[in-house]
């Protein structure tokens, strides 16, 4: 590790114990939706993450690193971050903040966007959309993201969330999909009146649906709405929908990962 003085002739901030206060503010932030809401602020981990932010037009207030895993010209050199404050981490502080066990030493503080329905940008034709109402598990949100990406959605837009998109389980399992499709959350009724008024029609998947997913006309602008694992869409989507769609189940349960439903419909 590199002697103190260098840091402090570089005019670089080293924090070295893990009762430093802006340590457990970083704490807070990254264990605590409320905090992270009210602060408009997140904790971003890992290099690949805070790269695919940064091309997405995220702002960074301050990046912490670890001199032990990168060194500071890396950092330097990455585009979008020049002008961040930065500030060096012991190997023990770094270990106590860090949320996942391997990572490149990187940690920012990053500024939240707003996510919504009016900021997205649709193409006029051929939109294809994924709606996700009041999804609970943050991996299947991030695995959403991920199927959403590699498809090239248009869009994902998470109808009455039960929680924040910023939330580190859902960036982690998106492994940074968050910042590559456009994100937007709303209530159910404000998603439906988005959704009407593009003139997309409505997919809804359901147990029980009048047309199989595969004998459905995709060509058209539309939107696939998925519901959760245990309850399914609500009667507002169940009714609202354009045409309800299943995949047929040939085992001895009746459901499957929404996550995995979701990626047949959208592939199909």
């Amino acid at each position: 590790m590199a002697p103190l003085f260098l840091f402090v002739m570089s005019g670089i901030k080293h924090i070295s114990s893990i009762q430093n206060a802006e340590v457990r503010q970083l704490e807070h932030w990254n264990r605590k939706s409320r905090d992270r809401r009210k602060s408009g602020k997140f904790v971003l981990e890992g290099m690949r993450e805070l790269s695919l932010a940064l091309q997405a037009g995220y702002q960074p207030e301050k990046l912490y690193f670890c001199p032990e895993i990168i060194e500071q010209e890396v950092i330097r050199e990455m585009p979008g971050l020049q002008g961040c404050p930065l500030v060096s981490l012991s190997a023990e502080v770094y270990s106590h903040l860090a949320y996942r066990g391997k990572t490149e030493g990187v940690i920012a503080l990053m500024q939240v966007k707003p996510h919504r329905l009016e900021d997205l940008k649709l193409p006029n034709n051929a939109t294809f959309v994924l709606v996700a109402e009041a999804p609970e598990k943050p991996g299947n949100i991030g695995a959403l993201l991920r199927t959403a990406d590699a498809a090239g959605l248009d869009a994902v837009i998470i109808a009455d969330p039960r929680g924040d998109l910023y939330n580190p389980n859902i960036i982690r399992s998106s492994v940074g999909c968050l910042f590559t499709v456009q994100v937007a959350a709303a209530s159910s009724t404000e998603t439906l009146h988005f959704l009407k008024s593009k003139n997309i029609q409505i997919l809804g998947a359901a147990l029980g649906g009048s047309r199989r997913y595969d004998r459905v006309d995709f060509g058209l602008p539309t939107a696939i709405v998925v519901g959760t694992e245990a309850t399914g869409l609500s009667p507002v989507w169940m009714k609202e929908a354009d045409l309800l769609v299943e995949i047929p189940m040939r085992g001895a349960i009746d459901s499957m990962n929404v996550s995995v439903a979701a990626s047949i419909l959208i592939f199909e």
